[in-house]
């Protein structure tokens, strides 16, 4: 169940429909309720201010009227700017940063800005009365005169919304062309992924590799897609209630479909199928990766960056150079970090019952760096900036895993070998050199 509600949420975040409904409701009640403060008398004291001039029947419709047209066709503009400005860079950058934007919170608080403000002068218009009106209701009728009535609070609070809605403008127009530029996504990209696996790996020290049970009956899935979110706190629940070990065979971001097993668990029973069912409902499966518990989902969108920007039709090194940068940050991360152990292996009493699959730092490094290496190697200024970046791992990392990132120095220098000839192979050499004595 809090997979499916985190899976719920993930879809909430990245779509353009929640905040602008939330601003619709709440422009909606704040309506009723400073209408309600000017029809019982609250807001009378505002006569007394003397900069708050007093609007009449026609000035407070008219002002209303404008607000609200204003507001809706606004709102279409900065709807369609969004669109074009998540098209270009899915298009430029690749669409797996689609998502990215679609969750970027600054395009979608201004649209719910203006949707909001345009709500809440629809509400207020309706209120606003004319002397020379014919009554609404029977009480209006039977009154000897039908006094015109102008909310003044309401009108006010529609003209900040307004000021605000401004504000809100002139922030998108400035937000939109900020957050399409290359490094202001590739910055984005490598703060959440160093975030993510600060938080998946919390632990720095060195740990031991926890003996995982052998045997047992598999949990075969029952749909295809990508795991999206596993409930590793359900798959506790369901261990300690049936004193059971249960051994993932997947992680976050495999696809997967029938006959492919999820699971395994092992106890003093026998094969049981509604404990394959629960086991099953703690995986939430969907036809995308996301990187709400996938590291390698927000690697893949550093190497396609580099990747995009090093193909033939495009030849931007430096935005590839960029790439490895925080391609190379994010891995000294990994490198200081207990990668087989996290907080959702244990549960309260310490004890290990429910065995993730987790990479090692090769692995990691094989996904980055082993990825982008056949496009680095035939450009003399990404593969410079590729060992700089290794070597500046190898300063922060554990000797053990210094191994690892020799290795991968090595195998760039055989692809260079295959790809570049005359001077920029012999600087690529040199530098080599320099990263071989660095990092011994």
């Amino acid at each position: 169940m809090t997979a499916r509600l985190i899976s719920i949420w993930n879809r909430i975040n990245a779509s353009y429909w929640f905040w602008p409904a939330t601003f619709c409701v709440i422009a909606f009640l704040l309506a009723l309720l400073t209408l309600h403060l000017d029809r019982s008398g609250a807001a009378d004291s505002l006569s007394d201010v003397a900069i708050i001039v007093p609007a009449r029947p026609d000035g407070a419709s008219t002002m209303l009227q404008v607000i609200a047209g204003s507001m809706i066709g606004v709102a279409a503009t900065v709807f369609s700017i969004t669109i074009a400005a998540v098209a270009y860079a899915s298009g430029t950058y690749g669409p797996r940063l689609l998502t990215n934007f679609m969750e970027d919170r600054g395009n979608q608080l201004s649209l719910a800005a203006f949707i909001g403000t345009f709500v809440y002068a629809i509400m207020v218009l309706r209120a606003v009365r004319a002397e020379d009106e014919r009554p609404s209701t029977i009480q209006d009728a039977m009154a000897s005169t039908m006094p015109g009535f102008v909310p003044q609070l309401s009108l006010l609070v529609a003209t900040a919304m307004m000021l605000g809605a401004i504000a809100m403008l002139v922030f998108f127009l400035n937000h939109v062309p900020s957050s399409i530029r290359i490094n202001v996504v590739l910055e984005r990209i490598g703060e959440r992924l160093i975030r993510k696996v600060r938080s998946r790996f919390p632990e720095d020290r060195d740990g031991e590799e926890a003996d995982v049970p052998e045997g047992g009956f598999e949990v075969p899935a029952t749909r295809s897609g990508y795991i999206e979110v596993i409930d590793y706190s359900g798959l506790d629940d369901i261990a300690r209630k049936h004193d059971l070990s249960i051994v993932l065979t997947r992680q976050a971001g495999d696809f997967i479909h029938p006959t492919i097993a999820l699971a395994r668990y092992c106890g003093k029973g026998g094969a049981d199928n509604d404990i394959e069912d629960a086991i099953a409902g703690c995986f939430v499966l969907s036809g995308l990766r996301t990187p709400q518990q996938d590291l390698r989902f927000l690697i893949d969108e550093l190497v396609e960056i580099a990747l995009r920007a090093l193909s033939p039709g495009i030849n931007d090194p430096f935005t590839a150079i960029t790439a490895l940068h925080w391609l190379g940050a994010a891995t000294a991360q990994l490198g200081v970090r207990e990668l087989t152990r996290a907080p959702d292996d244990f549960d309260r009493d310490d004890k290990r019952r429910v065995f993730p699959r987790h990479l090692d730092f090769a692995d990691y490094v094989g996904i980055g760096f082993g990825s982008a290496r056949s496009a680095v190697a035939a450009s003399p200024k990404a593969a410079l900036a590729m060992y700089d970046a290794l070597e500046n791992c190898a300063k922060t990392i554990r000797q053990p895993r210094i191994k690892t990132i020799a290795a991968e120095g090595d195998r760039l220098l055989a692809q260079v070998r295959t790809e570049l000839h005359g001077p920029d192979l012999a600087m690529v050499e040199q530098r080599y050199d320099t990263f071989v004595k660095a990092i011994t």
